[in-house]
């Protein structure tokens, strides 16, 4: 396996454009999910469906955030960042996953607390019902399209889905990903505790719902919050693509072996190279000054490799193999 030879443009590429559509998908999901959940919540009085309207709010908002770090991280490199914008990605989305702790999962926990000792009676079930399931369906469709990126962008650098959703270097996608599939855990849990509210009479599992709800906001927004924090701090590339980047070297004809080689993520999809290799024959030092000044500009005219750095190896530094 070898770093697909794309142009290094401006022009976006077709994940790219994707990882925007996915967004877009959800962000209008998610608002339409929000305003429904809202009327509800006013006319029913459910804690569970007050913080389920929170929560699709708060996803909202996220949406946006992540629309704004899948603009920023894409302009090109200039002199005052010569490796780029890529990490704004990582930042815009710190910034979503904290909002999804404190008004999500914060608003959500304390609301059902509240609700466990100051509780109000619950009226208009089948308004709560039918606003769950619209939402229900408009949450899947987006959550599919995050999961058809997931699982084919999974399938490309031999991952399994859940892993990919881990570690992939896009952050708007994990995020979308992570969120969708809340919500959908979220909108079961909260049916249980309006459909218990209705039997039992009780405003308990209403409360406990919304804490649940509140619980399951909050563990996702701290896996996306250190996720975040990972690649802003520097996180290697996988292996997959370390592999890969190996094999691109390999295969340049003035590349006799290679002794060292490092891959870091600068944003999504986008990694900075520098490799240690003995070059063929034995060469003039301006000579080799011209080489490995070629290989850095053809290693970066791959669309995954925005920055490249190549220096000689020592003879005694082992070669590394695929």
């Amino acid at each position: 396996m070898s770093l697909p030879a794309t142009g290094n443009d401006a022009s976006p590429s077709a994940p790219e454009d994707e990882s925007t559509l996915t967004v877009l998908l959800a962000f209008g999901a998610n608002l339409a999910i929000a305003l429904a959940k809202s009327v509800a919540a006013a006319l029913t009085g459910s804690a569970s469906m007050v913080a389920e309207a929170t929560h699709s709010w708060a996803d909202t908002g996220n949406e946006v955030l992540l629309l704004i770090a899948n603009r920023r991280s894409r302009r090109r490199p200039d002199p005052a960042h010569p490796l780029g914008y890529g990490r704004e990605a990582y930042v815009w989305s710190m910034f979503a996953a904290l909002a999804l702790f404190a008004l999500g999962a914060g608003v959500s926990i304390t609301h059902g607390i509240q609700e466990l000792f100051h509780a109000e009676p619950a009226t208009d079930f089948g308004v709560a019902y039918a606003v769950l399931g619209i939402s229900f369906v408009l949450e899947a469709v987006s959550f599919n399209q995050a999961f058809r990126q997931v699982r084919a962008e999974a399938a490309d650098v031999d991952r399994d889905l859940l892993e990919h959703a881990l570690k992939t270097s896009d952050p708007t996608v994990r995020a979308v990903f992570a969120e969708d599939a809340a919500a959908l855990i979220g909108l079961v849990i909260a049916f249980a505790g309006v459909l218990l509210h209705q039997l039992t009479g009780s405003p308990v599992p209403d409360a406990i719902g919304s804490i649940a709800v509140g619980v399951l906001l909050g563990v996702i927004a701290v896996v996306l919050i250190d996720r975040n924090r990972r690649f802003l701090v520097g996180e290697e590339a996988a292996p997959q693509l370390q592999t890969a980047g190996l094999n691109t070297l390999l295969a340049l004809p003035e590349v006799d072996r290679v002794t060292m080689l490092r891959m870091e993520y600068l944003g999504p999809r986008q990694v900075y190279l520098v490799a240690s290799v003995d070059l063929t024959g034995d060469l003039a030092e301006h000579t080799v000054a011209d080489i490995l000044r070629s290989l850095e500009t053809r290693l970066e005219a791959h669309r995954h490799i925005l920055k490249a750095v190549v220096t000689l190896s020592t003879r005694d530094e082992p070669s590394l193999t695929p």
